[in-house]
């Protein structure tokens, strides 16, 4: 008797496990080529924030194929160097479909009509702001590369390359590199970076919820300073409309 199909987050997960284990000590430019190779046209996306060093994985992508979807969260918080720096890079790379994403109005204006819930509910606002945004984002997709990378912070540190949300893959190439190896590969390829990073701000997200980080700092230490929060949520488990049980 035929085995019945696997329900979408279970093949998910078998397949991001099963692509871990071949292939997630792999070089990040190898990754960005076995995904890019593994999907098909429509499947696979980059999600990119336009952030402190966002430069090195869409760099990554542009030689490969300029044509991927680049999604772009735009909170409607974002610092203007942030926009003017997302515009210039893809003008740089030459990218060819930057999508951009902003919440959605009529939660705004329920819920945030004075733009002020950052202040008495981060989490909240993440939500209106963020994590809707990208379960919107990601809806159309099979697979999705992210430019998170293990140093950036204790939460992140066990992070696989390859990994299942609810019936998608997100892919980490950038995962095992360090803060050397990202500096070295925007040196050698000149760059642009982040004109905020200049002023220590080493993780850029939304401006009333970002500031610099002291020397010798966790890069994301600047992001809800003070606050038990570490994550806006687009990247726990539950976010995007799955269920954490189906992760584990």
């Amino acid at each position: 008797m035929a085995r019945p199909p696997l329900p979408p987050e279970a093949s998910a997960h078998a397949e991001a496990a099963a692509l871990e284990a071949a292939y997630g000590t792999l070089d990040p430019r190898e990754l960005v080529v076995l995904a890019t190779n593994r999907f098909r046209p429509g499947e696979l996306a980059v999600v990119s924030s336009f952030g402190a060093d966002s430069a090195v994985l869409l760099h990554m992508i542009a030689e490969f194929d300029r044509d991927l979807p680049v999604l772009f969260l735009d909170t409607g918080k974002h610092f203007e160097e942030t926009h003017d720096y997302r515009d210039a890079l893809v003008d740089d790379l030459g990218l060819r479909d930057l999508r951009i994403i902003a919440p959605l109005a009529e939660r705004l204006d329920r819920d945030d009509p004075a733009g002020l819930l950052h202040t008495r509910d981060a989490e909240g606002c993440c939500a209106i702001r963020k994590v809707e945004p990208m379960q919107r984002a990601v809806r159309p997709f099979r697979a999705w590369f992210t430019g998170r990378k293990r140093f950036q912070a204790s939460t992140r540190e066990k992070m696989p390359v390859f990994e299942a949300v609810g019936p998608r893959i997100r892919i980490n190439p950038l995962a095992a590199w360090g803060a050397d190896e990202i500096a070295a590969y925007m040196d050698e390829h000149g760059l642009r970076q982040n004109p905020l990073v200049a002023y220590g701000y080493l993780s850029i997200g939304c401006f009333p919820c970002t500031q610099p980080v002291a020397v010798g700092s966790d890069p994301r230490s600047g992001r809800w300073a003070g606050q038990a929060k570490t994550e806006c949520g687009i990247h726990l488990p539950g976010a995007l409309g799955e269920t954490p049980a189906k992760l584990s």
